[in-house]
């Protein structure tokens, strides 16, 4: 009774269109991380632009947080939309964080493993922008959704073992060394929580189809 009564208000706040948005600033961000990750690349510029992403996703999630505030009739709980929005911000900030990184230590080549990562990374922008127009109609792209938001967490657990396989190899080659290991460990240490960052959306998600679908 209460949904119908719920369709013949008004809504306020196109939701949907700014989940979107953001999801378009990740996959954006996301392969100019790819960018940085190839050889003989100007690691300034490119940094830039993640820089510009990120900027671009801060303006939509303050219009998020403004709309959640005016608006009388959301589309889903006030705390599932915030919470979204901010996981999908998460990962966008571990991206720049992941690319400060990379230009801080003034890494020119990086490791195979670490390029893998962020192979892992753009695909679950892609993912991400995939699955985020699907909440438009929870309950009939509510097994499609699952399907996406498993393969963010598997996304996730192949970053996990990549991550783990790549810090033991780097050990093993930089003792030697020690500060280069240290470099290598930050470096991953920081693409891996960009997937962390994925399988919260992706948790996020499960929990919108969970109570809509």
């Amino acid at each position: 009774m209460f949904a119908w009564f719920q369709r013949l208000l008004p809504h306020r706040g196109d939701f949907f269109g700014m989940f979107e948005a953001h999801a378009n600033t990740l996959v954006g961000a996301a392969q100019a991380l790819s960018e940085l990750a190839s050889d003989s690349v100007s690691p300034q510029a490119l940094l830039q632009t993640i820089q510009d992403h990120e900027h671009d996703a801060d303006d939509v999630i303050r219009q998020v947080l403004t709309a959640v505030r005016k608006t009388f009739l959301t589309p889903f709980d006030r705390g599932a939309i915030t919470s979204l929005i901010g996981a999908m911000d998460d990962a966008i900030d571990e991206m720049l964080a992941a690319a400060r990184a990379i230009d801080l230590y003034q890494l020119r080549e990086l490791r195979p493993e670490m390029k893998e990562i962020v192979g892992l990374i753009s695909e679950a922008a892609t993912v991400t922008a995939k699955a985020v127009p699907l909440l438009r109609n929870v309950s009939a792209n509510g097994a499609r959704l699952h399907e996406l938001t498993g393969r963010l967490v598997s996304l996730e657990g192949e970053a996990d073992d990549i991550h783990a396989s790549g810090l033991k190899r780097a050990f093993q080659t930089a003792k030697a060394d020690p500060l280069q290991f240290a470099v290598a460990r930050e470096v991953f240490r920081n693409l891996e929580r960009v997937t962390d960052a994925f399988e919260d959306v992706a948790n996020e998600i499960d929990g919108i189809v969970i109570d809509h679908a």
